[in-house]
């Protein structure tokens, strides 16, 4: 099995046969969850597996479970995988390298005809993102018991559509209950969205964990008034008083270095008009720590901060936070046989944290789980110039077939 490599131009075909799904100018992809684009890049990813030998199940929350099956099909598979909905202006290579990793790990098992004593599966989870089902990693959540399926499916978009009717609409409401399909361990490949590796010239990150999150929604009130005939001092500014807002989520982030994250991603104004005061401004906030203790610092840091700055502009102020996600660590078994596998390619490797939130730092909660990074261009990701290398790619995808047959083990 020593031998046993993945056919890194295959996978490198596949991943640009995906991005045509939603292509941008700009050469991106954008295929957000469970739009028309969504649903041509399941159909085609269901094809492909189908295609390999692998039956296909889907759960109530659309998720994709495609098997290959093991010399015992009692055990619990050992699976793999990610998303495949993107940003708005999404690279080719976030979630989707996962994804297809997986299924480039069911060819090679075909093309030497090995087989696992467990089955192996491929997952595609649904609505990773969260750009337009909030929150992220939704289904996820639902599976390892953070979310109740009755919340997740009544998620809206911007339009007010629920996330089940449009799992419905586009033809992947599954009638599995989701999180009743029990998985013997999960490994997700991932580009780093960070500039570590590249920095250090690795090829390998082996990761230990993912840091907390608390996502919060803040509505700001004032008044909207005449811009040229409001004096100054009488003014009730909603967009000046969130200004000052977003400035506190930057010093709060700043005073826990050098780990702590801070965004403000998403901000709306209204009236919207060039000669009127806004008078309501709607804005997001991200604040992200590997440590909880100091996540929940920040979260109180950053509540003070704004409801001192809507005092002194004199505005109303709501603050909802949306999601918690709490840092998690990964198992050690998993670990281990990542970094076991990269040792045994020859790679060089390093123990990382992940910065961003995945669909594996929800699942690590109800299996055995572990992830593996391969570099990108600059440590770019959620953009359309997000870059890989091939050479990087197939790299990490050696090491998830070996990580993954250390875990399914080979039949006699």
């Amino acid at each position: 099995m020593e031998s046993l490599r993945s056919d890194g131009r295959r996978l490198w075909d596949s991943l640009m046969a995906m991005a045509k799904i939603g292509a941008t100018s700009a050469g991106g992809s954008c295929r957000l969850a469970l739009t028309d684009e969504d649903k041509a890049g399941r159909d085609l990813f269901v094809g492909w597996c189908e295609a390999a030998g692998c039956s296909i199940l889907v759960d109530d929350m659309g998720n994709i479970f495609a098997r290959r099956p093991g010399r015992r099909d009692d055990l619990p598979p050992i699976a793999t995988g990610s998303h495949l909905d993107t940003q708005p202006h999404g690279g080719k290579f976030d979630g989707v390298y996962g994804v297809l990793a997986g299924l480039e790990v069911v060819r090679a098992l075909n093309d030497q005809g090995i087989e696992t004593e467990a089955p192996i599966e491929v997952v595609v989870w649904t609505n990773e993102e969260g750009s337009r089902f909030a929150p992220a990693m939704v289904s996820s959540g639902v599976y390892a018991g953070l979310f109740t399926r009755d919340y997740a499916l009544s998620r809206t978009d911007s339009e007010g559509l629920t996330l089940g009717a449009e799992l419905a609409r586009i033809g992947y409401l599954g009638s599995e209950i989701c999180g009743s399909h029990t998985l013997g361990a999960l490994f997700e490949a991932h580009i780093e969205q960070g500039p570590i590796l590249e920095r250090n010239e690795t090829t390998i990150g082996v990761v230990q964990g993912g840091q907390g999150q608390r996502w919060y929604d803040l509505v700001v009130l004032g008044q909207d008034a005449h811009s040229g005939s409001t004096p100054m001092a009488g003014r009730r500014d909603a967009l000046v008083a969130a200004a000052a807002m977003t400035l506190v989520v930057r010093r709060v982030a700043e005073a826990h270095p050098p780990h702590a994250v801070a965004t403000v991603g998403s901000l709306s104004v209204h009236p919207d008009s060039r000669n009127t005061i806004p008078g309501e401004v709607r804005f997001t906030v991200d604040l992200r720590h590997p440590d909880d203790g100091v996540l929940t610092q920040m979260g109180e840091a950053f509540r003070a901060g704004c409801q001192e700055a809507a005092e002194t502009e004199g505005v109303a102020l709501d603050i909802d936070e949306i999601w918690h996600n709490p840092p998690v660590v990964f198992d050690a078994s998993c670990v281990s046989a990542v970094r076991q596998a990269a040792e045994g390619l020859g790679l060089k490797h390093q123990d990382i944290v992940s910065g961003a939130g995945h669909d594996a730092c929800q699942v690590c909660r109800v299996a055995p789980t572990a992830m593996i990074f391969v570099p990108c261009a600059g440590g770019l990701s959620h953009n359309e110039a997000e870059s890989a290398t091939p050479e990087d790619l197939k790299a990490g995808c050696d090491v998830l077939i070996h990580a993954m047959l250390a875990k399914a083990g080979t039949a006699a």
